[in-house]
């Protein structure tokens, strides 16, 4: 008997997108199915950053054809917050600061409910204390991932993307945010998008995709996928069909 295929938790199919007028994604196709993690490789320019804020709605990145659907519902055209509550979290790269407000207040309010924040913080490493800085404000790089991390675990999203989860972080705390990652995305669906794939040591990913020049060229086995771009530099990539595809 052949195996029931799971409903997409994220489905994107032929998006082109421009921002102030410059096309940064085109014709990208990419399906995450629930219970899935999938990578996305690619080196600094290729678009990951634009497909990742095409995602979450940011109104500058402009459609230009396509469509994004998130557990089954169109949600192309809504705005970030509508696309939040269907189920999107996210933890950044570039994390804002903001004084006066505390990280506690801000884990709270996304949790919307009571929580054990020590406990929270805890899993990811962080010190309770913490919890009553205010945000981001100090934090090393590696502090900085972390309470990006954490902030999505209290949200629990039904889809979670986290953009270079690996940067700036040191070995033992890459650990600990890969397994807070992994517990966080069993029995749910996520987007790791990293240059390097550190995460991958510590991360299940079930596909690895690259993107070069808004594209996605290529898909496969995370494992091999990264060995690949270790040994040889995403210039293997390049020979692909769809890389050289005229705009």
């Amino acid at each position: 008997m052949a195996r029931r295929r799971s409903p997409s938790a994220l489905k994107i199919r032929n998006l082109s997108v421009e921002i102030a007028g410059k096309k940064v994604l085109d014709g990208v196709d990419l399906e995450v199915l629930r219970g899935e993690i999938h990578v996305l490789f690619g080196p600094n320019g290729s678009g990951k950053t634009s497909l990742m804020m095409s995602i979450l709605g940011f109104p500058s990145y402009r459609i230009l054809s396509g469509e994004i659907l998130l557990n089954g519902t169109d949600i192309t055209n809504m705005s970030i917050n509508e696309r939040v509550k269907l189920g999107i979290g996210i933890a950044f790269q570039s994390s804002p600061t903001i004084r006066g407000v505390k990280l506690g207040d801000v884990l709270r309010h996304l949790a919307g409910s009571k929580i054990d924040g020590a406990k929270m913080a805890g899993a990811v490493n962080l010190d309770a204390e913490f919890l009553n800085r205010d945000l981001n404000v100090g934090f090393s790089g590696g502090e900085l991932r972390r309470s990006e991390v954490l902030q999505v675990l209290v949200q629990r999203p039904s889809f979670a993307i986290f953009d270079e989860p690996d940067s700036g972080v040191d070995v033992e705390n890459l650990e600990v945010v890969g397994g807070a990652i992994n517990n966080l995305l069993k029995k749910r669906s996520g987007l790791l998008i990293t240059h390097q794939g550190y995460i991958l040591r510590y991360v299940e990913a079930d596909k690895a995709h690259v993107m070069l020049n808004g594209r996605i060229v290529c898909s496969g086995i995370p494992t091999k996928i990264l060995s690949q771009i270790m040994k040889r530099g995403y210039k293997w990539c390049e020979k692909c069909p769809k890389a050289r595809r005229p705009h």
